[in-house]
């Protein structure tokens, strides 16, 4: 199959700021699937977004790229790739990473012994376990099971891929997991993924349920709560304006995982909103330039 590849080099910051920007873009056209990388180890701070597209880019494709960088965008060229599988050649360059007690890997590479092994295709900027903040939520969910945390009832809000949910259903076996996603492409996403890493999908123990929702606004989230842990791997605003609504789904003593902030403001901001919610940090972890925070509910005196 024929595709086309758009490349923009920028610093890291830069890309990485663009791939948040494509995040919060109700109406993508997601026939457009963007990454984003560094050039080499020994060049961290150099990347490059990349973008592969199904048939010859028009200039809203590119000016769809273009968009995404604050400010001046960098140069924006196309190319046209081999008749192969568009797909695969996006995942080229994708290599499996290890966080915790998990190992996630495109289908094309194998499984590892004495792992947890998760296959997600790479799609999207983010779920694929590739970036830091999704890497970080694995290594602390293995902490979480380490530390003799049990969870019943787990929620994964905005679950992307659903990594973090099959994550958290192979910690806890017999939970009872809900996933959520604004994006209602998310739904036919996760069922794949589900499918591919024979994850059992439904309502019972040992399941997981996928609605579509902003937040917490869903009947099925409020039926299911309150949570022993909720999940959500989103941005800093919503994390911040969700915090009493994600206290109030969480049970007293259970656990908040959150990522998507950047260390520093970001960060200081969204523990100031759940420490007014009731909530206090556990642990805490940094990886690259972004916090993940473990947080729990006080117990009611």
């Amino acid at each position: 199959m024929t595709t086309w590849k758009l490349t923009a080099h920028a610093p890291k910051k830069v890309v990485q700021a663009a791939l948040l920007a494509q995040d919060e873009i109700d109406d993508w056209d997601f026939d457009l699937v963007i990454s984003g990388r560094e050039i080499s180890e020994d060049r961290p701070q150099d990347w490059v977004l990349e973008g592969w597209y199904p048939t010859k880019p028009a200039a809203a494709q590119k000016r769809a790229l273009a968009d995404l960088f604050a400010g001046k965008a960098p140069k924006i060229t196309i190319e046209k790739l081999p008749d192969e599988d568009w797909v695969t050649l996006s995942q080229q360059g994708t290599p499996p990473i290890d966080a915790g007690r998990f190992h996630v890997h495109t289908p094309d590479y194998p499984p590892v012994e004495g792992s947890i092994n998760l296959a997600i295709p790479a799609s999207q900027a983010f779920g694929t376990g590739q970036h830091e903040t999704t890497a970080g939520c694995l290594e602390v969910l293995s902490a979480m099971k380490a530390s003799g945390l049990r969870a019943d009832s787990v929620a994964d809000i905005g679950t992307g891929t659903g990594l973090l949910g099959f994550a958290a259903m192979a910690l806890w076996p017999r939970a009872e997991v809900t996933a959520s996603d604004i994006d209602p492409v998310c739904a036919g996403v996760v069922e794949d993924n589900a499918a591919l890493n024979a994850i059992p999908l439904g309502a019972r123990r040992g399941e997981m349920a996928m609605v579509i929702a902003a937040g917490m606004e869903d009947e099925l989230l409020k039926l299911r709560g309150p949570y022993d842990l909720l999940i959500a791997n989103i941005l800093a605003g919503p994390l911040v304006e969700l915090a009493p609504e994600f206290a109030r789904a969480v049970v007293p003593g259970g656990s908040v995982l959150l990522a998507g902030l950047l260390a520093g403001e970001q960060e200081a901001e969204v523990r100031r909103a759940y420490r007014r919610a009731g909530l206090r940090l556990a642990a805490r972890l940094q990886r690259g330039d972004w916090a993940i925070l473990w947080l729990r509910k006080r117990h009611a005196r």
